[in-house]
């Protein structure tokens, strides 16, 4: 696969999430078949997340962030560009200021995919982005 690819906080709470074992399966096979791209930024909303709905204790979550970034590829810090670029997205696009920052860093880092369940599935960003959900179920696989 040539295809570089951003993952959204969503995908990443999957991971620690056992309400949902088929999410928690698609985001495992995710993970464990790309080289995931992540930013600061979505570490940041995964320990609020694993404190805030999982009521996890800090020590916790110090654990589940070093096993995060143990199994990405790459953590990309935010810059001053990037947040420039997200306001500018978030004008175009129409997305809140934080999932437009997370677009934008998955374009600074030249990402082709950007998987999240929260954003338009299969929408072009700027001609390089697609936004994929993963736990989108297909029709044709529940009627079989």
């Amino acid at each position: 696969m040539n295809d570089k690819r951003f993952f959204d906080t969503n995908t990443v709470v999957y991971l620690y999430s056992q309400d949902e074992p088929d999410k928690q399966s698609i985001a495992k096979n995710l993970f464990k078949n790309n080289q995931p791209i992540i930013s600061t930024q979505v570490l940041g909303e995964f320990s609020n997340v694993l404190r805030r709905k999982f009521q996890q204790e800090y020590t916790d979550i110090a654990v589940a962030i070093t096993q995060v970034t143990a199994i990405v590829s790459q953590v990309a810090t935010i810059t001053n560009d990037n947040i420039i670029s997200a306001l500018n997205l978030a004008d175009k696009y129409h997305y809140s200021f934080y999932d437009s920052l997370i677009i934008a860093v998955a374009l600074a880092e030249n990402c082709t995919i950007l998987y999240s369940e929260d954003l338009q599935h299969g929408q072009l960003i700027e001609s390089t982005l697609t936004i994929q959900n993963p736990f989108l179920v297909d029709e044709d696989k529940k009627q079989a």
